[in-house]
């Protein structure tokens, strides 16, 4: 069957805008995107960040709000986005409202820590794991190691890789912009603080940042429980001041921006990963990487290069390369360029939507 010029109806199953993460920053793309032209959106928000309660009374909104989506939409193909842990289990009610209608459905996978979620698990669980994700027309995983991890799971012709995105900024402005970040020497962080993200390293990280003649400063961007971001604080300034260590909590729009726009490199000491909105984000400014070898993350940094790679917890190893970065400007000027330069040829938002159309229309059955 061939598509022609017809603009199939998709219901997309997405956390709501405002929420902070990964997730809402690649859905949010998709709003007012060459998506909405060649195929007819519904988005049904399922999430909010909040209290417990909060967040159930969303997702049993959502649920009556996808029912009544079925009735009157009619969706030809369901597109949900989740990860692990509770979000595992929220998805399933979409999964089989759809299946009794003959609905085929796509997940779109973002979760992060499978080792706590399915390797850990128990018999039982991995069961119920395996039943849930098979019965998936197709699952979306966001790099080639996900992939060979979720084979767990998944049988290689269930899956499909289609790496997360990022919307480079003009090149002109970029490289106008190298020579006043070196000498700024800001090292930026976006994300949840706590321990999946590295947050309780960055004590050490800056210790060892700072060993030597450098002038180093940190942008520590994000948001967590208040027990964890009150005891990250605490051992940062132990061994750093407050003017050399920021926490400007979670940043958006043109405050994410600016912040962007004024450091010099991106740091992300994570001990579990998909493929990071965060890096692909730095990267789109220019910024060099400095993170920890696991995930999708290898796929984006290439060690040496555009930045460097670590092992989780090796404090010693991202301090020094931080330091390293900031010590040479050719060296550093030529890491920001690279950033740039691969996020551009390898990661554009056009390349991630031509990769969704195509398992669209494999879904929906259309040829070419």
């Amino acid at each position: 069957m061939e598509k022609g010029s017809r603009n199939p109806r998709i219901c997309m199953i997405v956390q709501q805008p405002d929420v902070k993460g990964g997730i809402a920053a690649v859905t949010n793309g998709y709003y007012d995107s060459r998506l909405e032209k060649e195929y007819k959106l519904c988005y049904i928000e399922s999430y909010c960040d909040g209290s417990k309660i909060k967040k159930a009374v969303k997702a049993l909104k959502s649920y009556i709000q996808f029912y009544k989506c079925l009735r009157g939409f009619k969706p030809e193909l369901v597109h949900v986005h989740s990860s692990f842990g509770p979000s595992f289990y929220r998805m399933q009610p979409f999964l089989y409202m759809a299946k009794k209608k003959n609905i085929p459905v796509i997940d779109h996978c973002h979760g992060a820590d499978f080792n706590t979620f399915y390797v850990n698990a128990s018999d039982k669980k991995k069961k119920r794991i395996r039943k849930v994700y098979n019965d998936f027309d197709k699952v979306i995983v966001l790099s080639d190691e996900w992939k060979k991890k979720m084979g767990e799971v998944l049988p290689d012709d269930k899956m499909v890789v289609i790496e997360n995105y990022c919307k480079p900024k003009n090149e002109e402005l970029i490289e106008k912009l190298f020579s006043e970040r070196f000498e700024r020497k800001q090292v930026l962080f976006l994300g949840e603080l706590g321990k999946r993200k590295g947050g309780f390293d960055f004590a050490g990280i800056i210790d060892n940042a700072h060993k030597g003649d450098i002038d180093i400063k940190f942008a520590l961007c994000g948001s967590g429980t208040d027990s964890e971001v009150n005891e990250i604080k605490e051992a940062v300034y132990k061994v750093t001041s407050k003017e050399k260590a920021l926490f400007p909590g979670w940043v958006r729009g043109n405050e994410k921006d600016n912040i962007l726009r004024e450091s010099a490199v991106f740091m992300l000491p994570s001990y579990d990963e998909g493929l990071p909105m965060s890096i692909l984000d730095a990267m789109a400014y220019g910024l060099p990487v400095v993170s920890t070898n696991v995930g999708g993350i290898p796929q984006l940094v290439e060690n040496g290069k555009n930045g460097f790679l670590c092992e989780p917890g090796d404090t010693k190893a991202l301090g020094e390369r931080i330091k390293e970065l900031l010590s040479d400007r050719d060296r550093y000027i030529s890491a920001s360029r690279e950033s740039y330069r691969i996020a551009g040829q390898n990661y554009s938002f056009d390349a991630h939507l031509e990769k969704l159309f195509k398992v669209y229309d494999l879904v929906l059955g259309y040829e070419g």
